[in-house]
């Protein structure tokens, strides 16, 4: 009885070919060839990948990499022949090509077929084999400067292709937008909130409320309200890549009657980034108060007329509008909170503290050199398992670099314990009363009016970790320490 050949079909449908067969198609085809050469494809070496799947990089298409799997699962492979409609559904990468098919000729004894692109046998079939690789490549290569090429084209034509924005549907096939009822409902309560007063963190705040949110899902925040705020497609107009036209799409009153006011309104009160002058030293307490809801730093705000509203720090996650909830504390408040626990401490001799032993400079830079060592090697051990796996390395060699990475990994790992027990904390760790005389330092300084703010934070920061606002329960928790 004469012995079966088994075979197996990739299939892969291109999306940007419009001569391109469907999968039916092309496993019709590829079913014709294989009986015809008296080979049989069992329905469990069929692989298909799902439609859209790109063949530029073979690692992100699911289905041939199991096929290459399966081929090497044992030796010979369970299939002898691989069926393709074109070399171009393998690869559209020269080189990836190369690789695999190398994989499944040398290491699986597996013959790969094209059933439209027939090639003689020998040095000059394979010749022309490659001559089909590098056009594809270079076809896949120049398809993305095509496509750029016709969007431009597009673009003059008036044709519409940007995602839309909030409010609006793509129609497809360059058809001007339709508008979404729903989400333009929200686009129209932003511009009306704005123009009636409330700020960018307001507006953000009060969407966010409401339950509503972006055109992607996400929570409102300061930057989302003024990217839609500045977007001229609400006025009629449709820029993509430089290039601007009036577009067909319909706009409403309720927009358009008060978008020029609202872009007054965004010019005169935000500035463009980069012109606002920020003080490296805005505060002593800049950096240390967090919100206990969020653990968020609490932002320092210098107001622009005290006697109507004092400075004051506020969590940075409120003022962007995602936090729900505000924690703000007047400086001043805050300034006296501070000082006064300050003078609790001293003058109860009572604080609960935390050690943090000082690293030297050189044992900080001898750590990171390790770590980035290992760091290193853990990308070494992956290369050589991607080696082993994709048949490059026999087992043999897989196992001889695992033992020498071990061996690297021990050596380094050693080296990290010893420097760790080197900087083991003391046995003479400061004890409270020099805690106590530390921070006695700190508030001579802090109610010194002739100590600048640069001395006092730094002052601060050497024996406070952080400080805790809870707003709800209004109280400030300090975390010292001691190195």
């Amino acid at each position: 009885m004469p012995q079966v050949t088994i075979g197996a079909a990739y299939i892969r449908v291109s999306t940007d070919d419009q001569t391109e067969l469907s999968p039916d198609a092309q496993l019709r085809v590829i079913l014709e060839r294989s009986k015809s050469d008296g080979v049989t494809i069992p329905p469990e070496f069929i692989f298909i990948e799902k439609k859209g799947i790109s063949g530029r990089k073979a690692e992100n298409r699911p289905e041939f990499q199991r096929m290459i799997a399966i081929a090497k699962s044992q030796k010979p492979s369970p299939f002898r022949r691989l069926y393709l409609w074109k070399f171009s559904r393998f690869a559209r990468n020269q080189e990836e090509s190369a690789f695999y098919k190398g994989i499944l000729r040398k290491k699986c004894s597996v013959e790969v077929v094209s059933v439209s692109e027939p090639i003689m046998e020998g040095m000059f079939g394979r010749l022309i084999e490659m001559i089909i690789e590098w056009f594809d490549e270079y076809y896949s290569v120049n398809l993305s400067g095509e496509v750029l090429r016709g969007m431009k084209e597009k673009a003059l034509r008036q044709g519409y292709q940007l995602r839309p924005c909030l409010g609006y549907n793509a129609a497809g096939g360059g058809k001007p937008y339709t508008i979404n009822e729903s989400e333009y409902a929200v686009a129209e309560r932003i511009f009306r909130e704005y123009y009636n007063g409330l700020d960018l963190t307001g507006v953000a705040r009060k969407l966010n409320g409401l339950g509503l949110r972006t055109k992607t899902g996400n929570r409102f925040d300061r930057r989302s309200v003024e990217r839609i705020l500045k977007n001229r497609f609400y006025l009629g107009e449709v820029i993509w890549n430089g290039i601007t036209f009036t577009g067909a799409h319909e706009t409403r009153p309720s927009i358009t009657s008060i978008f020029e006011a609202v872009q007054n309104r965004l010019e005169s009160e935000y500035r463009p980034l980069g012109r606002r002058e920020v003080s490296a030293n805005a505060h002593w307490l800049s950096g240390l108060l967090r919100c206990s809801v969020c653990g968020g730093n609490l932002g320092y705000n210098r107001s622009n007329n005290p006697k109507r509203r004092p400075d004051f720090f506020q969590c940075w996650k409120y003022a962007k509008g995602v936090h729900p909830e505000s924690c703000a504390i007047t400086a001043r408040r805050a300034e006296a909170a501070v000082i006064e626990s300050l003078r609790q401490v001293i003058s109860t001799g009572q604080v609960e503290y935390e050690y943090i032993p000082r690293r030297e400079e050189t044992a900080h830079d001898e750590e990171s050199d390790l770590r980035d060592a290992l760091a290193r090697l853990s990308m070494k051990e992956t290369r050589v398992r991607d080696a082993y796996e994709n048949g490059i390395d026999t087992l043999e060699e897989y196992r001889e670099n695992r033992r020498r990475l071990n061996a690297e990994r021990d050596e380094l790992t050693q080296a990290l314990d010893l420097l760790h027990k080197a900087a083991a904390p003391p046995e003479n760790i400061p004890d409270s009363h020099e805690v106590v005389r530390r921070i006695q330092t700190v508030y001579d300084l802090l109610i010194s009016p002739d100590v600048d703010f640069a001395i006092k934070g730094n002052a601060l920061r050497s024996v406070v970790k952080y400080i805790e606002f809870d707003r709800r329960n209004d109280r400030i928790s300090m975390r010292y320490y001691i190195s």
